[in-house]
Formats: structure tokens, sequence, C-alpha cells
């Protein structure tokens, strides 16, 4: 499998490219990745990139984009921070991947059991980890359910899982609302933005 050109990259509309991630992650969950030689994708991006998609994803060591998606050397921007939130750094390099580098989806990839959605949900107090996670506080506090103060904490893996499926509805209007780059691309239908949860328990990736 080649590397992504100009050609093949603009040949891709917004919704192909959730089509590829899609059935990427098929091959992966069934392990009949696509045979690719690594190294030869480097000698063909060695002169330029052409990615197709853009995934804003957790830095947790069990969720790498690239192989979660069965892509190769130059097929994906991987933004990654715990929580996977947004702020100004994160949106501009989006905004590169998309509106200068081409990128034709945008996906908030968040997954269960995710430690940075427990801490919020813990109140955890930790250096600089505080000021991230008052950024998924807001996902704690808009799930409702379960009202009683003892069964919302890192200790009800529901609850954890509800908190991190909200986190990404509310990274997404959070990117619309904080980057008008963005969110012009994807009202002129240059791109979508779209969101997505891991399941670290099975390989799968359910699209929101």
């Amino acid at each position: 499998m080649k590397a992504h050109t100009k050609e093949t990259q603009s040949a891709i509309s917004p919704n192909q490219s959730i089509e590829i991630l899609k059935e990427g992650n098929q091959r992966f969950v069934a392990s009949k990745m696509a045979s690719r030689d690594l190294l030869d994708q480097v000698n063909d991006t060695a002169s330029g990139q052409y990615p197709f998609a853009t995934i804003l994803s957790c830095i947790d060591s069990r969720v790498s984009a690239e192989l979660i998606f069965d892509q190769g050397v130059g097929d994906i921007f991987s933004a990654r921070v715990a929580g996977n939130i947004v702020n100004e750094d994160l949106l501009g390099s989006i905004e590169f991947a998309c509106k200068l580098a081409g990128t034709k989806v945008l996906v908030i990839l968040g997954h269960t059991a995710c430690g940075a959605v427990k801490g919020a949900c813990d109140d955890a107090k930790l250096g600089n980890l505080t000021i991230l996670l008052d950024k998924i506080k807001p996902a704690v506090n808009a799930v409702s359910e379960p009202s009683d103060a003892s069964l919302r904490n890192s200790s009800n893996i529901d609850f954890v899982n509800e908190v991190a499926v909200k986190n990404v509805h509310m990274t997404i209007e959070n990117t619309r609302s904080m980057s008008p780059v963005l969110k012009e691309m994807e009202d002129n239908g240059e791109i979508k933005i779209v969101g997505a949860m891991y399941d670290i328990n099975n390989g799968k990736v359910s699209f929101l």
C-alpha cells in the first residue's frame, strides 16, 4: 500500500475519509492489517505529506490512532493530549492539518476507562494536570445520573464512560466555537467534525 499523494488526497471526500477509518478499524479488530512497507512510505513522503484525516485522541498508550485505524506513514495527523480536550495550541495544529495540509475529517476520539476522565470525576489535583482536568469537569457535571454523589467517581466505570462520551461531544462543540476556521470549513462541506469512542476491551471504534 502506497502513501497518499496530492491527487489521492484530493479525490477523497469527508464521508469517504470516515469510511476508510472504519474499514481500517475493522481490519485491526480482525487482525487482518493491510500490507504496507513503512520504509517505502517514508521514502514516498520525504518530499511532502498528504494525510486524509486528523485524529485528536488521548495520550493513553493503548489508543494509538495509526494502529487502531490501520494507517501508515503519512496517512493521518495524530494530535494527542490527556482527555482529548482542545485549547488554542491544539486547535492551531488542527487548523494547519485541515486548512493548509488538506485533511478531510477531524475525529475527536475518546476511549473507555479514560484515566483523565477518572481524574476529573474524582476531582484529582496534581500540578498542571489540575488545569487540564478542569477542562473535562464540565462533562462530569453535564452527566446527571447517577445523582448519588457516592456513585459519581472513578469506581463507577459506567459513569466514567458516560462522561467520556459527553466529553467527546463537548470537545466537538468547543472546537466549533473556538475555531472559526474549522467551523467555516465544516459549514462549507470541506471537512467533517465527528466524534468516536474506542473500547479498550476489544479494540473497536464506534462513531457517535
